[in-house]
């Protein structure tokens, strides 16, 4: 029993499809094209030639009024006609320009570029001698030409539906995954919540028992965090609160946590304006992106390095910066590292960038980026907020 396929399979067959619509297209508007100039080129040997015996009739005067007829019927394909004085005649070229040598000229050599000249001529019957009268240079009708841009008219529509339809698709996916992760950071608010009001109950039994008070303190701490934790991510998904609040102060606060918190062969350094710079901030949601740019750069200098938090602003935005002397992102990836899923270590879902981003930039209305980095130097992110006056 044939397997059924599967979304991976089925978008390339409808791919491999299209491809073969649009190059059937595309040849038969060619083959359309062809034919349509061997028209013309036939339409112009008539004329030739009828402007040939016209040439003979005048001569003899017996000018066939037949010839007379389809010299005058033709009203669409630019021509001149260079007699072998040098003398020109035009029909169906800008009036305006006709008596314009230069134009003329490049016109003549353009027309020999799209169609090959052709001769006039004729056979006197007196001498049955061929009588060379000149050339005739024509162009591409106006039907003609329009038609030469008909194909890449059509591409650019395909690729516009094309473009229409991918960013449909990838709206879609990002829609889906953007549930998904709120459905996943609820869900995990709500399970952590449970034993966490249980831990806080144990400790309150522990206080009773008279434990040792710094113990508690300890626990309490790491209750705070919890709790704290659970709150970020009830928040994923719902349009979180922003207050009026200093970053400076909110950064050395993240800052002295995250310190006291990490390895002692990480040498951490901070450098903020002594001013107060006030922003629209969600204090517990910044403290998590800063918390996540700062693992990262930890986990970038294997646990060993100099991590630096700087503070600066100009006329509209702060700017933080987070920078350390891990192994570098190449500039490639520069904006890769922030898509949902992307990862350089072993282990981890790739998200804290990707939540990050969305953060700051959803949420705050703000900018976050590599902001440089070398392989094997370092790297420095930046996050850019709007100033409060």
């Amino acid at each position: 029993m044939a397997l059924p396929l599967n979304r991976n399979q089925i978008r390339w067959i409808i791919i491999i499809i299209s491809l073969v619509i649009i190059s059937l297209i595309l040849w038969n508007t060619y083959l359309f094209f062809q034919s349509f100039k061997a028209e013309q080129k036939m339409k112009m040997d008539i004329w030739a030639e009828a402007q040939s015996e016209f040439q003979k009739g005048f001569l003899t005067d017996n000018v066939n009024p037949i010839v007379d007829k389809i010299i005058l019927s033709d009203s669409l394909i630019p021509k001149i006609m260079v007699t072998k004085n040098g003398d020109i005649a035009t029909r169906n070229i800008d009036e305006k320009r006709i008596n314009d040598t230069t134009y003329i000229n490049n016109l003549i050599r353009e027309y020999e570029r799209q169609n090959t000249p052709i001769e006039l001529s004729y056979i006197d019957p007196d001498t049955n001698n061929k009588v060379h009268i000149g050339k005739l240079y024509y162009g591409d009708s106006i039907v003609l030409s329009k038609l030469k841009y008909y194909p890449l008219a059509l591409l650019v529509i395909i690729f516009l539906f094309a473009a229409v339809a991918y960013f449909f698709y990838k709206s879609s996916k990002t829609a889906d995954q953007n549930k998904l992760w709120t459905g996943m950071a609820k869900e995990t608010a709500h399970q952590i919540g449970t034993p966490l009001s249980s831990l806080v109950g144990w400790t309150e039994i522990l206080r009773s028992e008279q434990v040792n008070p710094e113990y508690l303190v300890e626990i309490e701490k790491d209750i705070s965090r919890l709790q704290t934790i659970t709150d970020r991510f009830s928040k994923i998904g719902s349009i979180p609160k922003l207050e009026k609040t200093d970053i400076v102060k909110e950064t050395l606060d993240s800052y002295e946590y995250l310190k006291a918190r990490s390895s002692k062969l990480i040498d951490f350094e901070i450098a903020t304006p002594n001013d107060i710079i006030m922003v629209n901030l969600n204090q517990q949601l910044y403290s998590w992106t800063i918390e996540n740019l700062v693992k990262n750069a930890i986990d970038a200098m294997k646990g060993k390095g100099t991590l630096k938090i700087a503070i600066d602003s100009d006329s509209k935005f702060v700017n933080i910066k987070i920078s350390d002397t891990g192994k570098g992102i190449s500039k490639q990836h520069f904006n890769t590292i922030f898509q949902p899923g992307y990862t350089s270590k072993k282990r981890g879902w790739g998200l804290g960038l990707s939540l990050a981003k969305r953060i700051i930039e959803d949420y705050h209305d703000g900018k976050i980026k590599v902001l440089n980095s070398e392989i094997d130097k370092g790297t420095t992110m930046q996050i850019a907020l709007k100033l409060l006056f």
